[in-house]
Protein backbone atom coordinates (compact mmCIF):
# COMPACT_ATOMS: atom_id res chain seq x y z
CA UNK A 1 0.00 0.00 0.00
CA UNK A 2 1.34 3.43 -0.95
CA UNK A 3 1.16 5.93 2.19
CA UNK A 4 -1.72 7.89 0.12
CA UNK A 5 -3.24 4.80 -1.20
CA UNK A 6 -6.10 2.86 0.36
CA UNK A 7 -5.62 -0.10 2.46
CA UNK A 8 -7.50 -2.92 1.07
CA UNK A 9 -7.60 -5.22 3.80
CA UNK A 10 -9.43 -2.01 6.26
CA UNK A 11 -10.82 -0.40 3.66
CA UNK A 12 -15.17 -0.32 4.12
CA UNK A 13 -15.77 1.12 1.00
CA UNK A 14 -14.25 -1.83 -1.04
CA UNK A 15 -15.65 -4.40 1.80
CA UNK A 16 -18.79 -2.87 1.01
CA UNK A 17 -17.98 -3.48 -3.07
CA UNK A 18 -16.81 -7.01 -2.44
CA UNK A 19 -20.30 -7.25 -0.65
CA UNK A 20 -22.15 -5.90 -3.05
CA UNK A 21 -20.00 -8.35 -6.03
CA UNK A 22 -20.40 -11.38 -4.00
CA UNK A 23 -24.18 -10.45 -3.93
CA UNK A 24 -24.87 -9.90 -7.55
CA UNK A 25 -23.02 -12.76 -8.91
CA UNK A 26 -25.23 -15.51 -6.40
CA UNK A 27 -28.00 -13.54 -7.63
CA UNK A 28 -27.69 -13.77 -11.33
CA UNK A 29 -26.97 -17.58 -10.53
CA UNK A 30 -30.71 -18.15 -9.35
CA UNK A 31 -32.15 -15.91 -11.79
CA UNK A 32 -30.45 -17.20 -15.12
CA UNK A 33 -32.14 -20.35 -14.86
CA UNK A 34 -35.70 -18.39 -14.63
CA UNK A 35 -34.15 -16.83 -17.59
CA UNK A 36 -33.48 -13.15 -15.61
CA UNK A 37 -31.03 -11.01 -14.55
CA UNK A 38 -30.53 -8.48 -11.27
CA UNK A 39 -31.90 -5.73 -13.58
CA UNK A 40 -35.17 -7.45 -15.31
CA UNK A 41 -35.67 -8.67 -11.56
CA UNK A 42 -35.00 -5.22 -9.83
CA UNK A 43 -37.50 -3.83 -12.62
CA UNK A 44 -40.24 -6.13 -12.00
CA UNK A 45 -40.05 -6.07 -7.78
CA UNK A 46 -40.14 -1.57 -8.70
CA UNK A 47 -43.58 -2.26 -10.34
CA UNK A 48 -44.66 -4.75 -7.81
CA UNK A 49 -44.15 -2.60 -5.02
CA UNK A 50 -44.78 0.84 -6.73
CA UNK A 51 -47.19 0.13 -10.18
CA UNK A 52 -47.17 2.98 -12.61
CA UNK A 53 -43.61 4.11 -12.36
CA UNK A 54 -42.09 5.94 -15.21
CA UNK A 55 -39.21 4.73 -17.23
CA UNK A 56 -36.88 7.85 -15.04
CA UNK A 57 -38.21 6.50 -11.58
CA UNK A 58 -37.46 3.14 -13.00
CA UNK A 59 -34.25 3.44 -14.29
CA UNK A 60 -33.58 4.90 -10.68
CA UNK A 61 -34.35 2.65 -8.72
CA UNK A 62 -32.85 -0.44 -11.22
CA UNK A 63 -29.49 1.42 -10.57
CA UNK A 64 -29.29 1.88 -14.93
CA UNK A 65 -29.61 4.71 -17.47
CA UNK A 66 -33.16 5.80 -18.97
CA UNK A 67 -31.78 4.28 -22.32
CA UNK A 68 -30.92 1.24 -20.54
CA UNK A 69 -34.52 0.82 -18.52
CA UNK A 70 -36.17 1.95 -22.01
CA UNK A 71 -34.98 -0.87 -23.80
CA UNK A 72 -35.50 -3.70 -20.92
CA UNK A 73 -38.99 -2.27 -21.14
CA UNK A 74 -39.82 -2.87 -24.82
CA UNK A 75 -38.09 -6.42 -24.41
CA UNK A 76 -40.48 -6.93 -20.77
CA UNK A 77 -43.44 -5.84 -23.19
CA UNK A 78 -42.45 -7.94 -26.06
CA UNK A 79 -42.70 -10.77 -23.38
CA UNK A 80 -45.99 -10.07 -21.93
CA UNK A 81 -44.63 -8.80 -18.68
CA UNK A 82 -45.74 -5.66 -18.10
CA UNK A 83 -47.97 -3.14 -19.60
CA UNK A 84 -47.34 0.14 -20.75
CA UNK A 85 -50.06 2.68 -22.80
CA UNK A 86 -49.57 3.74 -26.16
CA UNK A 87 -50.05 7.52 -25.33
CA UNK A 88 -49.56 8.91 -21.74
CA UNK A 89 -52.62 9.68 -20.03
CA UNK A 90 -50.90 12.72 -18.72
CA UNK A 91 -47.72 14.90 -19.71
CA UNK A 92 -44.97 12.22 -21.14
CA UNK A 93 -45.18 9.64 -18.92
CA UNK A 94 -46.16 5.93 -19.85
CA UNK A 95 -46.93 4.52 -16.76
CA UNK A 96 -45.51 0.53 -16.28
CA UNK A 97 -47.40 -1.93 -14.87
CA UNK A 98 -47.28 -5.83 -14.10
CA UNK A 99 -48.61 -8.27 -16.07
CA UNK A 100 -50.17 -11.60 -14.44
CA UNK A 101 -47.59 -13.20 -16.52
CA UNK A 102 -45.13 -10.98 -14.96
CA UNK A 103 -46.53 -11.15 -11.70
CA UNK A 104 -45.83 -15.17 -11.85
CA UNK A 105 -42.67 -14.29 -13.42
CA UNK A 106 -41.76 -11.97 -10.03
CA UNK A 107 -43.17 -14.51 -7.56
CA UNK A 108 -40.54 -17.46 -8.85
CA UNK A 109 -37.55 -14.97 -8.84
CA UNK A 110 -38.54 -13.64 -5.65
CA UNK A 111 -38.12 -16.88 -3.93
CA UNK A 112 -34.87 -17.40 -5.70
CA UNK A 113 -33.29 -14.20 -4.48
CA UNK A 114 -34.92 -14.77 -1.42
CA UNK A 115 -32.92 -17.92 -1.14
CA UNK A 116 -29.84 -15.22 -1.47
CA UNK A 117 -30.51 -13.02 0.84
CA UNK A 118 -30.99 -16.09 3.44
CA UNK A 119 -27.56 -17.67 2.51
CA UNK A 120 -26.18 -13.88 2.81
CA UNK A 121 -27.68 -13.73 6.74
CA UNK A 122 -27.28 -17.61 7.40
CA UNK A 123 -24.05 -16.41 9.70
CA UNK A 124 -25.74 -13.73 11.63
CA UNK A 125 -27.81 -13.77 14.73
CA UNK A 126 -31.23 -11.33 14.54
CA UNK A 127 -29.41 -8.68 16.60
CA UNK A 128 -26.68 -8.75 14.29
CA UNK A 129 -28.80 -8.46 11.43
CA UNK A 130 -30.59 -5.66 12.46
CA UNK A 131 -27.42 -3.92 13.53
CA UNK A 132 -26.42 -4.52 10.05
CA UNK A 133 -29.46 -3.01 8.85
CA UNK A 134 -29.13 0.06 11.11
CA UNK A 135 -25.79 0.95 10.29
CA UNK A 136 -25.87 0.40 6.53
CA UNK A 137 -28.94 2.83 6.54
CA UNK A 138 -27.17 5.09 8.68
CA UNK A 139 -24.22 4.78 6.13
CA UNK A 140 -25.98 5.68 2.92
CA UNK A 141 -28.00 8.70 4.58
CA UNK A 142 -24.59 9.91 5.50
CA UNK A 143 -23.76 9.75 1.68
CA UNK A 144 -26.89 10.96 0.35
CA UNK A 145 -27.04 14.16 2.83
CA UNK A 146 -26.72 17.32 1.08
CA UNK A 147 -24.31 19.02 2.92
CA UNK A 148 -21.32 16.49 1.59
CA UNK A 149 -18.07 16.47 2.99
CA UNK A 150 -17.12 18.80 6.06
Amino acid sequence: MSQDGVDLETSLGYLLKEASSALRLAMEDVLRPLGMNVTKYSCLELLAQRPGLSNSDLARGAFVTRQSMNVLLQALEREGLVTRPAEAPVGKVLPTRLTPRGRRALDKATVAVRSVEVRMLAGLTEPEQATAFRLLRSMTRSLRADDGPA
